[in-house]
């Protein structure tokens, strides 16, 4: 029996990173790709030569067309799409310039729609495609304008995709991370002072008082990915520690 293969976008770090262990300890075959040399070779280093480790930049539909043939030659097929690749930009609007709004929107929606549409051919009959979405689609936060927006078009697609797909049994899911212990808040533009604030203040409002673990983010992305989840699609899951409550 061919193993389970899986595709994670911006898994060189943080929740793909974790999500990318987690899968292939439970026996998948699997391919990352990402865009910064350091965080590739580390991850090349983490996840050890059974991983593929891939440059590609998913904004480029040329590097969509370069993944989608990586993974027929090596896989085959995909069992899991993690449309996971994405940046964080907190600005207010009158400060956005045109270069950040669409650098945001070409990483967060663009890219992943493109590369979606680049594998679908290659998505298994009862594959799972996993969206990281966000709870600041829902959430208001001052500052959070464009990055919401650009994962809030994403949740917008998943139900039209998750019925459009059904016919062959794709599930097509999205899962959005509270406030999640990883790299991308550094990569946020705001100063260290500003980020520990905003950690500290984050986490007082969390029912479980701490921010979240990229593996506990990771956990319920493997849940959607086995035949445990093979009647859930179109949702929404939400890890916050019950910041929603």
């Amino acid at each position: 029996m061919t193993a389970p293969a899986a595709l994670i976008t911006g898994g060189t770090s943080g929740i793909g990173l974790a999500t990318a262990q987690l899968l292939h300890e439970r026996g998948f075959q699997v391919m990352v790709t990402g865009q910064n040399p350091d965080t590739l070779a580390a991850a090349g280093r983490e996840l050890g030569g059974d991983v593929v480790v891939l440059q590609a930049d998913s904004r480029s539909l040329t590097d969509g067309d370069r993944v989608a043939e990586e993974v027929r030659t090596r896989f085959g097929r995909l069992t899991t799409l993690f449309l996971n690749a994405g940046i964080s930009r907190s600005a207010p609007v009158l400060s956005v310039d045109e270069a950040t709004y669409d650098e945001v929107f070409a990483i967060n929606t663009k890219g992943q729609f493109f590369t979606l549409q680049k594998t679908l051919p290659l998505l298994a009959d009862g594959a799972s495609v996993v969206f990281t979405v966000g709870v600041g689609v829902t959430r208001g936060r001052s500052g959070g304008s464009v990055t919401a927006g650009s994962r809030g078009a994403l949740l917008a697609m998943v139900p039209s995709l998750a019925a459009e797909l059904a016919p062959r049994q794709i599930r097509v899911n999205a899962v959005s991370p509270g406030a999640i212990q990883t790299p991308i808040w550094a990569k946020s533009g705001a100063s260290p002072e500003i980020l520990s604030q905003t950690m500290e203040s984050m986490s007082a409002r969390i029912p479980f008082g701490r921010l979240g673990t990229a593996r506990e983010v990771a956990e319920v992305v493997g849940f959607l990915a086995s035949d445990g989840a093979r009647y859930v699609t179109g949702q929404n899951i939400v890890v916050g520690g019950g910041i929603d409550l």
